[in-house]
């Protein structure tokens, strides 16, 4: 078996334990709810473990020693200042320890309450305390769901902080990321399971490895990565991972994201997939009525990818049409519709040399009014849009329409826009299609070659945009309509005749059967 059937394999098992590790323990709790307990307490786990084996590879001496001799207060500043964590956990509140506790039967609820509480008041003062600090405040110890009474809410906790336990992370391998590749599993299930809600906390990992594939095809050595609708973080995470396959670098990474709940899992899976505390900056709030300082600093950030909510009203107040992100196109994006909102903001903060992918719904790319308003402005006068791409329907959890994902860049050279329709090329999955490597690749060698490609992709010249008053729907650039083949009549008929011998021949020889049994003809 090859080292790449193995690592699938691993992962496999892996993800098939976790899942059925969940849905055994949610009992009462619907997907959504229960991620919350699962995925906090499996970065519980992590953030544990990770501090332990930095105190022995830096600093060749265990947690529990260092404690001993040294006191609380400068094991601590050893694991913030000298280790960089971040975070300090006192050994009496490590996961293993509570692991024991419960094994012993010594385990009290409270006893986890005070180890968060304990984790967050390390940070205060820290250069970490507005990205760590509250991490844990969402998983409500206190919820009804877990139990009816204290004790209940104590023993299911406890089966799942075992289950968890009980789980091969394999955290001391840096080659396999199987913590990260199974959180990401994990927060890609419940999205599934959640119904409607899904989308917006989680873009399917397949749909980010594109956009990430697209925003660093020709960007290495970048500043500033954003995305101001930034869910559960996987978009920024896939962007990652594709420059450091590079071997690239970043300096910093900048989300934003309106629900308090998914910032702390978005910050959570930073930690899980390596990212250090002072690499990222994760803001709760919305983007559009208040942005964070990095989200409003012109020309900022290199790479923006995102998939903000489809479509979803909003409600300008009366400064936003002299704000400089929207007052360039002279309209301000329906009431009913904000997704032009949302790709001026990101237009306003892509630096002059970078690349920005968003998500959007099909609607964008031809209505009219205002929203054809700025759609002209974007295309004719500032001339920022280079690629239109198609995507399958039913990719996203929460709704099964088609999608579409629109390029644009600062620097562009020509004025031409590339349409590609990749609608047609896609697994169909039992809930939701799946777009395969395959597909990814199809789409990449397309978006690189710019080239002409039958009933796929065209390249459309500003005159042929300026023709169809920049409406961007995709058909009106690739057709892919399949003409029927031609009938041959005569062939047909000839087919019908020779049908027609067959069948009398048959009943003839049925008659004679029938005759010999003294029964009625036919």
């Amino acid at each position: 078996m090859s080292t790449f059937e193995t690592e699938t394999a691993q992962k496999k098992e892996l993800h098939t334990k976790l899942w059925k590790m969940a849905n055994s323990l949610r009992g009462n709790m619907d997907a959504n709810e229960f991620k919350d307990y699962i995925l906090g307490l499996i970065f519980y786990r992590y953030i544990c473990e990770h501090q332990e084996i930095e105190f022995k590879e830096k600093l060749h001496i265990t947690i529990e020693e260092i404690y001993q001799q040294i006191g609380a207060e400068k094991c601590r500043d050893a694991a913030i200042l000298n280790l960089g964590l971040g975070y300090f956990i006192e050994p009496d509140y490590s996961f293993k320890k509570m692991v024991e506790l419960i094994k012993s039967g010594d385990f009290e609820l409270e006893i986890l309450s005070n180890a968060f509480k304990s984790y967050s008041d390390s940070t205060k003062g820290q250069e970490s305390e507005e990205q760590l600090s509250k991490l844990f405040n969402e998983v409500n110890l206190s919820s009804d769901k877990l139990g009816a009474t204290y004790k209940e809410k104590g023993e299911l906790i406890g089966k799942l902080i075992i289950a968890i336990d009980e789980i091969d992370f394999n955290f001391m391998d840096s080659k396999i990321d199987l913590l990260g590749d199974a959180y990401e599993y994990l927060i890609g299930q419940f999205a599934a399971s959640a119904g409607k809600k899904a989308g917006e906390f989680y873009t399917p990992q397949q749909v980010s490895k594109l956009l990430s594939l697209i925003v660093t095809k020709d960007l290495t050595e970048v500043k500033y990565i954003s995305d101001p609708t930034c869910g559960s973080g996987s978009l920024l995470i896939q962007v990652v991972d594709r420059l450091s396959e590079k071997n690239g670098k970043y300096i910093r990474i900048y989300g934003q994201e309106l629900s308090t709940t998914t910032c702390n899992l978005a910050r959570m899976n930073m930690l899980v997939h390596r990212v250090n505390f002072n690499k990222f900056s994760i803001h709760q709030g919305d983007t559009l009525k208040n942005p964070s300082p990095e989200q409003r600093e012109y020309g900022k950030m290199d790479i923006v990818v995102a998939n903000p909510p489809f479509s979803i009203s909003w409600d300008p107040n009366s400064t936003m049409e002299k704000d400089e992100r929207f007052s360039g196109a002279g309209r301000l994006a329906p009431k009913s519709y904000a997704d032009y909102a949302f790709i001026e903001h990101m237009i306003h903060s892509l630096s002059a040399t970078g690349c920005m992918a968003v998500v959007l719904p099909h609607g964008p790319l031809f209505r009219g009014n205002a929203e054809g308003v700025i759609r002209r402005y974007l295309v004719e006068t500032r001339n920022y849009l280079d690629t239109v791409i198609g995507l399958p329907e039913n990719l996203f959890y929460g709704t099964s329409i088609a999608a579409c994902i629109c390029v644009f860049k600062k620097n562009k050279t020509d004025r031409d826009v590339y349409f590609i329709d990749a609608s047609k090329y896609f697994e169909k999955g039992k809930n939701q299609n799946i777009l395969r490597d395959e597909d990814i690749q199809r789409i990449m060698d397309a978006y690189s070659s710019k080239k002409e490609i039958e009933k796929y992709a065209h390249l459309a010249t500003i005159e042929e945009l300026t023709e169809n008053e920049f409406n961007l729907n995709i058909p009106r650039y690739v057709d892919t309509f399949e003409e029927e083949e031609e009938v041959d009549l005569n062939a047909v008929m000839e087919e019908y005749h020779k049908l027609e011998e067959e069948e009398k021949k048959v009943t003839e020889e049925l008659n004679k059967y029938l005759e010999e049994l003294g029964l009625p003809k036919f």
